[in-house]
């Protein structure tokens, strides 16, 4: 299996755990707050993993371009997060949390249009599946 494989398990095992410790911390606060103190935290942890493993950087000595996607990514993170953190806030874990994996639909088709990635069979497959389970999850 390639390598990259295992991070993406990674990273959905970790955010499946995102959503669970997410609704028990964002109870009695507001969302918004509950956002600010988890990014605090994210940016002490992952500022020890970089000067842990001396991959920092001076940012000035950075392509302009870099820092401009890596803004607009932050934004878009932002935006998520504050968004996830109020849908924990106001529905079950179980359902929001499917829900918000059709950013991989999302992914995808911008994938596709901005990056020109060709889209395989089995990508559209996929997706599909990811929308209808979503439909599944979210309805009533």
């Amino acid at each position: 299996m390639a390598t990259w494989v295992y991070f993406a398990l990674g990273s959905a095992f970790f955010a499946g755990l995102t959503a669970i410790l997410g609704k028990i911390g964002v109870t009695g606060i507001n969302s918004n707050l509950a956002t600010l103190i988890r990014t605090v935290f994210i940016l002490i942890f992952t500022a020890c993993i970089v000067f842990s493993t001396k991959a920092w950087q001076s940012p000035t000595k950075l392509p302009s371009k870099t820092i401009l996607f890596l803004a607009l990514s932050a934004f878009a993170t932002a935006a998520s997060w504050l968004c996830y953190y109020r849908a924990l806030q106001l529905g079950p874990a179980s359902k929001v949390a499917p829900v918000d994996k059709l950013g991989v639909v999302f992914a995808i088709i911008l994938a596709v249009v901005f990056l020109k990635e060709q889209l395989e069979w089995k990508t559209m497959a996929g997706a599909i599946l990811v929308i209808a389970g979503a439909i599944v999850i979210a309805i009533k």
